[in-house]
């Protein structure tokens, strides 16, 4: 709306100006008649003044698009306003005022090696080198934006070049820095996050003090000299092998200590066995001498008990301490000279162990 204004003030400028070349015309055609030229004079006066206000007034008129803010500077004392213009529309003086204005938006700027990839044409990239000597050539972009209360700081140091002469050599003058803290196998691998980090916070430093908000720092290529890159891959394949071979070994070592646990705790289970058993015989045994002790016939008893089939009956004195008298079995014929009576099969009764006992 405040462009629409500015351009219909400016129509009304030219038109102004039309009327003063009317005048002068008009002037010029009545004296060559020979008649009154004050009509004339009028119109152009009144066209040049007219003109002349309604440019001034034109210029007065700034219009601030969106994501855009405008610096005011007084031509007479040469100070800025302290606020910038946002945006809209806002008048100011002309001639005693002049108005510069400034983009907010986000920035992006890119040095690379690849053509037509950067903000400078050609090989655009880092070159830095690394403390062990390692020659690396760095790829980047920036993101950023101009913070629109700082604007006036901006003005004030830069101008319009604080990209190519503030933000261009600042940011490769602290990658060189920050790479040069770093060997070049650590960059090249797992440490890339963190240099990149490093230099981002560093950047975002210095451009906070020039009145920039740094969005964002990107590494986009990290390329070292070529012998150094297949030395570190090969290495790199020199390690994952040798992780490869301790994992085997580990899973070895692994499986034959699980067999070694499986025999010991065999070993262990079948020892245990073996004292049970050998426990459980000697309780087996202390309780039959215990028995015996209480009852000394119980040995003749099971004796008798498991007699041979072919043996019916065993007399046996009761004060003998043996079972048998091995002197009179030496005198006995043979077994096959005795005539044995058959004997019915029969248990010992109370009776019979009494009389005989009597």
């Amino acid at each position: 709306m405040g462009g629409g204004i500015s351009a219909a003030i400016g129509a009304l400028a030219l038109l102004g100006f039309l009327g003063f070349l009317a005048g002068i015309g008009l002037v010029v055609v009545a004296a060559s008649q020979g008649r009154p030229v004050r009509s004339g004079i009028v119109i152009a006066a009144v066209g040049l003044v007219a003109g002349a206000l309604l440019s001034v007034v034109s210029q007065g008129i700034i219009v601030v698009q969106p994501q855009e803010v405008a610096v005011v500077f007084q031509t007479l004392n040469g100070d800025l306003d302290e606020e910038p213009r946002g945006p809209g529309t806002h008048i100011i003086i002309p001639i005693l005022q002049e108005a510069t204005t400034y983009s907010v938006a986000q920035q992006e700027y890119t040095m690379s090696g690849t053509a037509n990839e950067g903000a400078v044409q050609g090989q655009d990239e880092i070159n830095a080198r690394t403390n062990d000597g390692q020659a690396v050539r760095i790829d980047v972009t920036v993101i950023f934006s101009l913070r629109a209360t700082d604007a006036d700081l901006i003005h004030r140091n830069w101008e319009n070049r604080y990209v190519d002469q503030f933000v261009r050599p600042t940011v490769r003058s602290i990658v060189r820095r920050e790479v040069a803290n770093y060997q070049a196998a650590a960059i090249y691998g797992e440490q890339r996050s963190e240099l990149e980090n490093q230099i981002e916070a560093a950047i975002a430093t210095e451009f906070e003090d020039e009145g920039l908000d740094l969005s964002d720092f990107l590494i986009r290529e990290l390329n070292f000299q070529e012998e150094f890159a297949q030395s570190i891959e090969r290495k790199e394949i020199a390690e994952q092998d040798l992780e490869r071979a301790q994992t085997e070994a580990q899973v070895a070592e692994t499986q034959a200590r699980g067999r070694a646990n499986a025999a010991i705790e065999e070993a262990r289970g079948e020892a245990d066995a073996v004292e049970i058993r050998a426990q459980a015989q000697a309780r087996a045994l202390a309780l039959i001498s215990e028995q015996i002790a209480a009852n000394p016939l119980l040995v003749q008893y099971e004796y008798i008990q498991n007699l041979s089939d072919n043996v019916s009956l065993a007399l046996i004195p009761s004060n003998s301490p043996f079972l048998f008298d091995f002197n009179s079995i030496e005198d006995l014929p043979a077994p096959q000279d005795i005539d044995v009576p058959e004997v019915p099969d029969r248990e010992p009764t109370p009776e019979s162990d009494d009389s005989d006992n009597n």
